[in-house]
């Protein structure tokens, strides 16, 4: 057989691929945008990956040049520090004391129940809580305290009581809190909503 001219086998070879290419054409539509998507993806994080190690590398250059300090700040101050300066090395009895100390702040103090109702004897408190609790106990409770039962009140319930309060008694419990045990999410409740009452 013989061959053709190279010109014609050139043409006939575009015309076989662009038939070839319309036939695929509405799967190849329909593919695109995952397509698309996909590279989109693979390149940003391509440049993630390669920013993270830019940064690695710069952090252990850093740390070559100017060796970390080992030194406590002087800010940091916790409980388990000021337990060792008045008492000593702290026992195991204080380290389960600190534990339940600690869900009562931050965002367990929400649903945290107060000191006196929890069932822990007074033997295992630190010293430290004895001499607020007894404190505490010399501050006279307001009478809208007293009808609330304040002191068992969670978070929660209080936030529920509220709107029912007045700005003289949310002045009074938060006089008492301040006065007896000085919990951060209770002062910031109660002076938030006595500042609400007072610019209505």
């Amino acid at each position: 057989m013989a061959t053709a001219p190279y010109g014609v086998r050139l043409l006939v070879g575009a015309a076989t691929v662009a038939v070839e290419e319309t036939m695929k054409l509405p799967k190849t539509i329909l593919m695109y945008p995952m397509t698309l998507a996909s590279q989109a993806a693979h390149l940003v994080m391509r440049f993630q990956q390669n920013l993270a190690e830019l940064v690695i590398k710069g952090d252990s250059t850093l740390e070559s040049i100017f060796p970390p300090k080992d030194e406590k700040p002087e800010w940091a101050t916790f409980d388990e520090d000021l337990a060792a300066a008045e008492e000593g090395i702290p026992g195991p009895a204080d380290a389960g004391s600190s534990d339940s100390d600690r869900r009562t702040e931050g965002r367990f103090a929400l649903y945290s129940v107060a000191e006196e109702t929890r069932p822990a004897d007074a033997a295992a408190k630190p010293a430290r809580q004895s001499k607020k609790l007894a404190g505490a106990s010399a501050v006279p409770q307001p009478a809208v305290a007293a009808e609330l039962d304040y002191p068992t009140l969670t978070l929660a319930q209080l936030r529920a009581r509220l709107q029912l309060l007045s700005v003289d008694e949310l002045e009074a419990l938060l006089a008492y809190e301040q006065a007896t045990k000085r919990r951060a999410p209770f002062q910031t409740l109660l002076a938030n909503r006595i500042t609400r009452a007072n610019a209505k």
